[in-house]
């Protein structure tokens, strides 16, 4: 008789989906269970939003640039793909960032985590919150810590906590930054949940942040290998930096993954795009369901189990016609643009004095945020060259990003001339449109999705969804989304 070996479909090959299918080899491996994986990637390239472009000695992102190296995941991974070796951290003399205000750059207040002012004295001297805006902001340690009446937006907590100056100059750039969001539309317990977990449980966010940095501290002098992460990986010292990437660019990741799963006998397909998923019921009421995949170029697959790491967007249009996808549909997604630009140090007129600024949406300027990419990443620019990369859209504004490449490179540059006096000009301008590509949750999002997912299990049992519209748009986050639901799929026999 012949051994039954399980077929599965991981669509999409972006780290979500490939991170999936590494785990899902892994861990079949381990238990003694014959899967046969199949990634379908409908664009040409693997890597989704991770694209690292290699360019006469540069080292340019395309997409994300970096990880928060206190989320292990991603550092996990790489010490199981053998390229730990390869990650690095940011130049510790880079540490001053700048945040724009009446056309001028003003350092980012000392004393601040994630936009609290844990160190009241620090706080006290920046120029950027005016003194009634600072003495509103420290209310924050009076204002009685209310009910939990679930979810809310994170703008309308942070402005009920410390005022509506402190949402606008400081948490408006700093936050809405990782999602390109409008800050009172997206939900608080799914961006920021650590915010009300702090006032539930010491009375205010300052409160909480300076108890939270204490006990840092103290487990730091405790143990002071933990201070850098968790254990050294393999023989490989960690960087002690709070971002990471790899010096080779993130793409080192994608690579790894590719080559792995090629050597595992995972079937990797790209321009491979599923148009719809059909349920096959079974010839009994025992049998198991499965399912067949019909692709753009009318190509048909038959499989047993079907996990989907795609956009909410895309995702919904597949599952529609099987069950409620309103939870995936009122995801909102917001189009960027990364905007690089590469200079000779010969006539380069800017120190680069840190790692880069924010500009608050209240500025009316069409750069959202600039990464000074060579003086934060010392592997990214060979000797003698300069890196800046600039990211254009937000939430209520993204018609920059449809500007064309002449015109979108001007006016970023007349943005670097009017914030930083630079007038050098580039030696080429590298510009990437990542079009509805930063989810936005909403209010209920939480709840949302977990109701979906409890439906999916009676509509659609053997499909799973997970991936950046769902826990979390970090790496790190996508990469234990995806190894979560591998352990999910396996354990649904």
């Amino acid at each position: 008789m012949t051994e039954q070996i399980r077929q599965v479909a991981v669509l999409g090959g972006g780290i979500t989906g490939l991170s999936a299918a590494f785990y899902l080899l892994k861990q079949a491996k381990e238990s003694g269970e014959k899967v046969a994986v199949t990634v379908f990637e409908g664009s040409d390239r693997l890597g989704g939003r991770v694209n690292t472009l290699r360019r006469d000695g540069f080292v340019i992102e395309r997409g994300p640039d970096s990880f928060l190296g206190r989320k292990l995941p991603m550092i996990e991974l790489a010490r199981e793909l053998g390229i730990d070796g390869e990650l690095t951290g940011t130049n510790p003399e880079a540490k001053k960032t700048y945040i724009s205000m009446d056309g001028k750059l003003h350092p980012m207040p000392e004393g601040l985590t994630l936009g609290i002012p844990s160190d009241q004295e620090k706080f006290g001297k920046t120029e950027l919150v005016s003194e009634e805006g600072k003495l509103r902001a420290l209310e924050d340690l009076i204002i009685s810590s209310e009910e939990d009446a679930g979810d809310e937006s994170v703008g309308a907590f942070l402005e009920r906590r410390m005022g509506k100056e402190m949402v606008e100059r400081i948490f408006e750039p700093l936050l809405a930054g990782i999602h390109a969001g409008d800050l009172y539309r997206l939900g608080l317990q799914a961006t920021f949940p650590q915010f009300k977990q702090m006032v539930r449980e010491h009375g205010s966010l300052i409160a909480g942040t300076q108890a939270t940095q204490q006990a840092a501290a103290a487990k730091a002098k405790e143990n002071p290998i933990s201070n850098v992460n968790t254990a050294a990986l393999n023989a490989n010292q960690l960087p002690s930096t709070v971002f990471m990437t790899f010096r080779n660019g993130l793409s080192t990741l994608i690579e790894a993954l590719e080559s792995r799963l090629i050597a595992e006998e995972c079937t990797i397909r790209v321009g491979a795009q599923v148009e719809t998923i059909e349920r096959v019921s079974g010839e009994d009421a025992k049998a198991k369901e499965s399912y067949r995949l019909e692709l753009a170029d009318g190509t048909l697959v038959a499989v047993d189990d079907v996990l989907i790491t795609l956009p909410a967007y895309t995702t919904a249009q597949l599952l529609a016609p099987h069950m409620d996808v309103s939870a995936l549909t009122n995801i909102r997604y917001v189009s960027v643009a990364n905007i690089v630009l590469a200079y000779d140090e010969v006539g380069f007129n800017h120190e680069l004095n840190g790692s880069g600024f924010l500009v608050p949406k209240g500025e009316h300027r069409h750069i959202t945020a600039s990464t000074w990419t060579s003086s934060k990443w010392l592997h990214t620019a060979p000797k003698g060259k300069r890196l800046i990369r600039c990211y254009v859209g937000r939430a209520g504004d993204e018609r920059g990003v449809e500007l064309s490449d002449e015109v979108l490179a001007g006016v970023v540059q007349r943005d670097l001339y009017d914030l930083m006096g630079l007038t050098a000009t580039p030696i080429f301008v590298e510009i990437t449109r990542l079009r509805h590509s930063m989810p936005q949750y909403p209010i209920g999002h939480i709840d949302a999705i977990a109701s979906f997912r409890e439906n999916m299990k009676d509509e659609l049992p053997g499909v799973l969804t997970t991936g950046a519209a769902f826990e979390g748009v970090g790496l790190p986050d996508c990469i234990a989304q995806g190894k979560q639901a591998a352990e999910a799929l396996l354990a649904n026999r």
